[in-house]
């Protein structure tokens, strides 16, 4: 597998004791892909998540630099703070592994690693949490509610297709194109980021309507005439207005600082009680 990484372009690291570049196969490619679901595996708050990018790194870190002291700077530089989508990290892995094969320098690698892992969190983030997701749960979801055991598994081979798809083709395809993918992620970064949210709002919005379930069932009496305050009175207003501002509610509470745990157990409590005096 070739990269197009331009050794007269770049400067190649004066560090190095080996200065002859090496080429990954693809094997390598693949075993760095599998490591990148432990990515996360020693998260903390000093490197967020150098230690598990460290440990995709390694196999071609490994094959790259001979020399021992090669490899022990090369290490300690990828044991710095490194922070980006979990799912797209692969790109960035693929990116420097052609960087580091073709012995460019230190400060260049440390530049690449900085100006992607910012832009693939924003575009992960959009592309996997607010569309993807929301995409695959509603139809495994709306599977389920009929009765289907089908639901859960089609919601999992869907996510996984795609995911796992990403990470492993991105790895390649970073590998393959090497720094000059950049010019591509910064030219895209904020168009697949809105159109990814836009698409995945929409769907979010329709999971409301959909999937909260929340009706008063009370009437009111007024002389002869009743009117069911549902039907005759909110639902006039606006549809599914109650479980929108329940959606509302619990945003603005998370936005205050509660804790999602919390918000569950208010919800659960409200519909038991709800439910126990005749609201619902």
């Amino acid at each position: 597998m070739e990269s197009n990484v331009n050794r007269e372009e770049l400067v190649v690291n004066p560090e190095y004791k080996d200065q002859r570049p090496v080429e990954l196969d693809r094997k390598t490619l693949t075993k760095m892909a599998w490591r990148s679901l432990l990515l996360q595996a020693s998260f903390n708050y000093e490197r967020m998540q150098a230690a598990g990018w460290l440990y995709g790194m390694s196999p071609a870190l490994e094959k790259i630099h001979k020399e021992k002291e090669d490899l022990s700077k090369s290490m300690k530089m990828h044991m710095e703070f490194f922070n980006t989508h979990p799912f797209l990290v692969t790109f960035v892995m693929g990116i420097v592994a052609a960087m580091e094969g073709n012995k460019n320098d230190t400060d260049t690698i440390r530049g690449i690693k900085v100006a992607t892992m910012g832009p693939l969190g924003g575009i992960g983030d959009a592309l996997f949490w607010l569309t993807l997701l929301p995409i695959a749960a509603g139809i495994g979801a709306s599977l389920a509610i009929d009765g289907s055991v089908a639901g859960p598994i089609i919601f999992l081979i869907l996510f996984n297709v795609v995911h796992f798809g990403l990470r492993f083709g991105l790895m390649y395809y970073g590998y393959r194109t090497g720094v000059n993918s950049i010019g591509i992620l910064k030219e895209s970064t904020k168009l697949v980021s809105r159109a990814a949210s836009i698409l995945g709002l929409t769907v979010v919005g329709a999971l409301i309507a959909s999937y909260i379930n929340l009706k008063l069932d009370v009437v009111i009496k007024a002389g002869e005439a009743e009117v069911n305050l549902q039907e005759g009175v909110l639902d006039q207003i606006m549809p599914k207005m109650l479980p929108l501002g329940y959606a509302f509610l619990m945003y603005f509470l998370l936005k205050k600082g509660w804790s999602p745990l919390a918000l569950i157990g208010i919800t659960v409590v409200f519909g038991v009680a709800g439910q126990y005096l005749g609201l619902f």
